[in-house]
Order: structure tokens, then sequence, then C-alpha cells
């Protein structure tokens, strides 16, 4: 194993506004509309579900939010994160290339979602708030929720996908010991729940059932909000202190990037690395290629339509305009669970149509390999999810190897797989499947999307 190059920032150097790329974009994202007419949401649309603070920033115009002082205390738990030049991978690879990964595994939970989850908290408490409800795939997202919620004084109330409750019971005594109430999705404990066990009961779950189960929750008591975990502005604009930070590292070891990667889900930690960057390419100070990488399984970005949809099954939610592979898709219970999304964040999903960057789709094989290579060469085992992104760092690196050229490659691994440890033995025996999400079930689900205009 080579030599790592750790690159650090002073608690002092970590950055203190969020960034929002909105204003900075050619063309504004569509807005949100109303499900019954059809019409762009207002504030009070949103104020059933969030607290007013994050409703603003949801649509705020400011290039720039500060980060509250009491937010940033918690972030000083583990960041500024550490960014890593993967020397070991280099070798083993034969590369002339660069490649650097961006490590949010030293969070407490282990992943990048309190980046979110703690301001989220600390708005909905500073409101009056008493309860939050959200829901989880893999269990990083729930994890963090309950983390957050516990800091600051608040409930917390889970759906978890089925598939990942069953497959991740470790992601369930996390929560619990950070004080949640766990269950499983579809629950009997909601009517959204309740009529899709009579459809199916031996549903294995999906993000957008979960989300209706807790939105259905947190709409029926005015002491109660709901929390996302990916998808909306707001989320992606808290994680950019990622890619705020890369740059300031790079910059430290005079670099910069010319390829940035990111595993894409629903697009919160992709955007957390990404958005930085993309300021810099509009700016003319950068010129990255920004790619997405999704899985083969669940491919919003490489096989959805670029249309209005719900982002929960039930349809409770505001149409968002995002590549989607219909709202009531149920995608086969690969390992990543935290990117078995149907839709894509329509911010990202934006900046795709405008060209600004990239998608490919991996299959889980591929992946996991590269997940196995890197833990053998850099020492840290990724979660499954951003093994999809070290997927394409690999096959850059080695096209880099073909031509010669000595890129330097970013990407983000948006978490450890310490929980994920019984994904890596049903690989190692043989036991993963490649799944290709079939077109005629694509086909399907896109039938019963919603007819809107625009």
């Amino acid at each position: 194993m080579a030599e790592q190059l750790k690159i650090l920032l002073d608690e002092s150097e970590m950055p203190t506004r969020w960034y929002n790329v909105i204003p900075d974009l050619p063309e504004p994202p569509p807005p949100p509309l109303h499900p019954g007419t059809h019409e762009p949401v207002g504030p009070d649309d949103l104020a059933p579900l969030f607290p007013m603070d994050l409703i603003l920033q949801e649509v705020s115009g400011e290039s720039f939010i500060d980060i509250p002082e009491e937010v940033q205390q918690v972030y000083r738990m583990w960041r500024p994160s550490p960014l890593y030049r993967a020397r070991g991978l280099e070798k083993a690879l034969g590369t002339p290339a660069k490649l650097y990964y961006k490590y949010e595994g030293v969070s407490p939970v282990g992943s990048h979602k309190p980046n979110t989850a703690v301001p989220q908290a600390f708005y909905n408490a500073r409101q009056g708030v008493r309860k939050l409800t959200t829901e989880t795939g893999a269990g990083q997202w729930g994890s963090a929720m309950a983390f957050a919620c516990q800091i600051f004084g608040l409930e917390c109330e889970v759906w978890q996908v089925r598939s990942s409750y069953d497959s991740k019971p470790y992601r369930k005594t996390m929560m619990e010991v950070y004080g949640a109430t766990l269950h499983p999705s579809p629950s009997d404990l909601t009517q959204s729940g309740r009529d899709l066990l009579a459809l199916d009961p031996d549903s294995p779950g999906s993000l957008g059932i979960a989300i209706s189960e807790a939105v259905e929750v947190a709409v029926a008591d005015e002491d109660t909000k709901y929390c996302l975990g990916s998808v909306l502005n707001h989320v992606l604009m808290h994680q950019t202190i990622i890619g705020e930070e890369a740059l300031l590292q790079l910059a430290k070891v005079g670099d910069s990037a010319d390829v940035v990667i990111g595993c894409t889900g629903g697009g919160s930690n992709f955007a957390g690395l990404s958005f930085p960057f993309i300021r810099e390419n509009l700016a003319g100070r950068g010129n990255a290629v920004i790619r997405g990488v999704e899985p083969a399984a669940c491919p919003s970005l490489t096989r959805g339509t670029y249309r209005y949809d719900f982002g929960d099954m039930a349809g409770f939610t505001p149409l968002l305009k995002m590549h989607t592979l219909g709202h009531d898709f149920v995608p086969d219970p690969i390992h990543a669970g935290g990117l078995r999304y149907h839709g894509m964040s329509p911010l990202v999903s934006h900046i795709y149509e405008l060209g600004l960057m990239e998608a490919v789709a991996k299959p889980q094989n591929e992946s996991f390999a590269a997940g196995v290579q890197f833990a053998r060469t850099e020492g840290i085992i990724p979660g499954p999810e951003p093994t999809h992104a070290l997927a394409e760092m690999i096959s850059e690196a080695k096209r880099c190897t073909e031509s010669g050229e000595a890129k330097t490659i970013v990407t983000i691994l948006s978490g450890h797989g310490l929980l994920d440890l019984s994904s890596y033995e049903s690989y190692l025996t043989g036991e993963v499947p490649d799944y290709d999400y079939p077109q005629e079930k694509v086909d399907a689900a896109m039938a019963r999307v919603p007819q809107v205009a625009g």
C-alpha cells in the first residue's frame, strides 16, 4: 500500500457559508407545482412540511447563505473533512492520473448526510417543532437525522425501505441508539402503507413509498415536520460545504480538477462536491468535466424522462420537474440502497439538461469490484453507493493510461461501508446479480406519471 497524501484544513478554514448554484445558472430551474392546481407552489403550500427558514432557502436567489454558528459548532465535530490523494490506487492502476477523494465517512454516522441533517434539525427546533419524520433507504440518512434530532432535542420517527430494513440490521440499531423510532416501509401505520400492502404484502418498498408514509404522518400533526435527505434545493445547498473545502484543499497542493465524479441517487453528495466546481467552470476559473454515476438498476438520469412527477408514490408531494422513472417505480433491491430513488434532484436534472454535467450508469459487480480494489489499496471499505463513483474513477484513470494524459480526477467517498459488510459478503461469494431495469417496466411506470404542461 503506497503512502497516502492527506490534505487537511485547519478548523479556522472551514467554510462558513453554503453555496447556492441557482443564481449562477444560465437559466433558472422550473418551479415545483401544486399537485392539484399545477400552479407554482408558494411558501404557504410548503409550510405544513418545512420550517420557514428552509422554505426561504429552497427558493433563495442569494449565491451564499451564512451557516448559523450553532450549526458550525456541530460541524466542527468532523469538519473540515480530509481530502486524500489515492496513491495506492494510482500505483495499482499504473496510471499517470492523479486521483483524489474527499472522505465524508469521518462524520459521527459515517456518511455525508449530517451536513444537511444538522441544519434541518436546528431550523426546526428554532421554530418550536417537537418531532421530525423522515424516510431512509440504506439507513445513512435515517442515522444522520436521528443523530441531529438528539443534538437539538427533537423526537425522530423514521420509515426505512423494507429491503434495507431487513438486510442492514445494524443501521436500525444505530438509529435506535440515537433515540429514533424506526418502522419498515411499507407499514400498516399509515393509509398509504396499508394501501400498498393490500396490493403487495411482500413489497420490498421504495424511497417513494417511505416518503409517502413520513409525509402522511407529518401533515397530520401541527407539531411535526418532515425532513428530506436529498433531492430538494436546500438539501443540496447544505452539502456544498464538501466542494468548497475540496477547492481549498486542492489549492493547498497547487492542483485543480480536470474531472469531478460523484455517485447519484437523489443527488445530494454529488451536488455537494460538484456545485462549487460548476461555479468555477461558469466563472471561467475552471474547466472540469462533471460526471454523475448511477446504478444500472435505477437509472433515472440515463434512462428516465425529464418531466413533472411526484416525489413520492402516493402523490402527497408537489410535482417536481426531474429525470424520473415514474413515482410508483419499485426498483430491484440492489445493495446500494441509498441510490434507489425513482427521480433525480430537479436541480441536478436541470443542470444535466443544460449540458453542464455528464451521466453514466454502472452495474453492481463492477462497482463492488472497484470498492474491493479501493479497500485493498487505500485501506477504507467504501459504502456500496460511492463504489459506483469509484468504478468510474478507475475507468477514467485507465483511459488516462491508454492516452498518456495526466488528468486530476476528484471524487467523493460519501461514506464508509462498515455497516454494509453483508453486501460485500454477497459480492465475494458471487451472490450479487447485475440488473438492468427492464424497459417495459420503465414504460409502464411512466404511463402513470401525471400529464403536466411544461
